[in-house]
């Protein structure tokens, strides 16, 4: 029997990496197993390498598909700096699952600001359960780098009551033919990290 608890993920990552089709599956599954789901995407400059964000409420009944700060159950992030950056969303119970990878912004790239040092030591020092993917490397293992976004979303699996087939219908049913097995295999690699 579902309870009335809302539980809320935030997605954060950088346009091009995949957040989207991440929480369009996410969604998926979380429909297919019974909850109410709301979603809401802000795209900055995404096209570009801006920030993408994506908040998915669910259970019984959800009435807004924004998350309240401080309410963030899981914050999903693709990039170390997007992720930090919306660490004050998280609930201080809640939980980080985050891709090790760096992406420099514009003002980085440009000279004018220095990428901070040791994020995940700084995510940690705020929230007690941080989990660090290497989602490159486990992707390039899967067989295609652009699968970090179904290797984070097996990883973020673990945390969640749908079953492991319930994801997999939903990648089925969500990416294209060609990209399928690939995807399968990389999700099954991110259930694996813990």
């Amino acid at each position: 029997m579902m309870n009335d608890k809302v539980t809320n993920i935030l997605m954060a990552g950088v346009g091009g990496q995949g957040t989207l089709l991440a929480s369009e599956i996410l969604s998926e599954v979380l429909m297919q197993a019974g909850y109410d789901v709301k979603k809401a995407e802000v795209h900055g400059m995404a096209q570009r390498g801006g920030s993408v964000v994506s908040h998915v409420r669910f259970g019984k009944k959800v009435y807004s598909a924004i998350i309240p700060e401080g309410d963030a159950d899981v914050l999903f992030g693709f990039e170390l700096l997007e992720t930090y950056r919306y660490l004050p969303l998280v609930s201080p119970r809640g939980t980080v699952v985050v891709n090790n990878l760096r992406i420099a912004p514009p003002s980085v790239a440009l000279g004018q600001e220095a990428y901070p040092q040791d994020i995940p030591a700084k995510l940690r020092g705020q929230i007690d359960d941080v989990r660090v993917v290497d989602g490159l490397q486990l992707a390039e293992k899967a067989g295609n780098p652009r699968t970090v976004n179904t290797v984070l979303l097996g990883t973020l699996s673990n945390l969640l009551e749908p079953a492991e087939e319930q994801w997999l219908a939903a990648i089925k049913a969500l990416v294209p033919e060609k990209f399928l097995q690939v995807n399968l295999d990389a999700f099954k690699l991110g259930r694996m990290v813990k």
